[in-house]
């Protein structure tokens, strides 16, 4: 179900009175919007803001993105993990500089034709970059449209309930108004139902069984990072951000000197990902 006009109002006044202060909302560039939104993919606020700064400083559009080559972007991205988003940001600044004369296209299909760029960021860059009336589900938002509907939905469901929540002309308003609510009010783990603007139209309201678990569009927890190929991985690349590795160091530099093997299968999976290039025994940046 819909909420009424209520508690749309409700949410709406919500939502200005508690916006997030995010550096990221004071632009309408649709460079430096996609810049936080990838960015801010598995990476908590509080890491992503300095590095959105430095990120800009150095890379102030696509082309400049571009031209400097993946390695310096992968560079750049020190501090924020996941280093694969580094390499389809790259990509996906050389699109835009060779097939849209450098400028971020405004256009659903478009967008969603760029390296690295999904249904969400797609429309995150068009509702907060162009201002067009689309509606954006992240987890966060569809937390809130399961516990809201009191039911489990099918991936279908979600985009069609945000967008039939979205109030015509108030897309970069409502949504960020969204995101903010799935972020401090309707979290996944005690959520604060008396403090939500929706809690009158909930059906879920905290009672019984969370109906967001499970439900399309809301991620899992994630798996344990201390040990895993994850931190080896990052390991890895902090230290070819340093300098080239060779490859009898490669086990060392991951963390498990005494399992070459579970080394060279993540150095695979870098390669793999054009995050490093190895020639003459030596592993580096590509």
């Amino acid at each position: 179900m819909n909420p009424p006009a209520a508690s749309i109002d409700a949410q709406r006044a919500w939502a200005e009175a508690a916006r997030r202060d995010l550096p990221w909302r004071t632009t309408r560039d649709p460079w430096a919007v996609l810049v936080s939104e990838l960015m801010l993919q598995q990476t908590q606020v509080t890491r992503v803001v300095p590095r959105w700064h430095d990120f800009l400083a150095r890379f102030a559009d696509a082309t400049a993105c571009a031209d400097a080559g993946v390695a310096a972007v992968v560079e750049a991205w020190s501090g924020l993990g996941y280093n694969r988003r580094a390499v389809a940001l790259h990509a996906a600044a050389v699109r835009v500089r060779d097939d849209h004369d450098g400028r971020v296209p405004g256009s659903l299909e478009a967008l969603r034709a760029l390296p690295g760029v999904g249904p969400y960021t797609a429309r995150a860059v068009l509702a907060f970059a162009f201002e067009r009336d689309v509606a954006v589900v992240d987890t966060n938002v569809a937390r809130i449209l399961a516990r809201h509907e009191g039911r489990r939905l099918l991936p279908r469901e979600v985009q069609a309930l945000a967008d039939a929540w979205l109030p015509v002309g108030d897309a970069w308003a409502w949504n960020q108004g969204m995101l903010d609510l799935g972020a401090t009010v309707c979290t996944a783990r005690g959520p604060r139902c008396g403090a939500c603007p929706l809690a009158t139209t909930c059906a879920w309201q905290g009672r019984g069984e969370d109906p967001a678990v499970g439900s399309a569009g809301v991620s899992g927890g994630q798996s344990r990072f201390a040990g895993s190929d994850r931190q080896g991985r990052g390991r890895l690349v902090e230290a070819l951000r340093a300098a080239p590795v060779s490859l009898d160091a490669l086990a060392a530099a991951a963390g498990w000197p005494d399992d070459p093997e579970r080394a060279r299968r993540v150095v695979a999976g870098l390669v793999a990902d054009g995050l490093a290039v190895e020639h003459d025994g030596v592993l580096s940046l590509p």
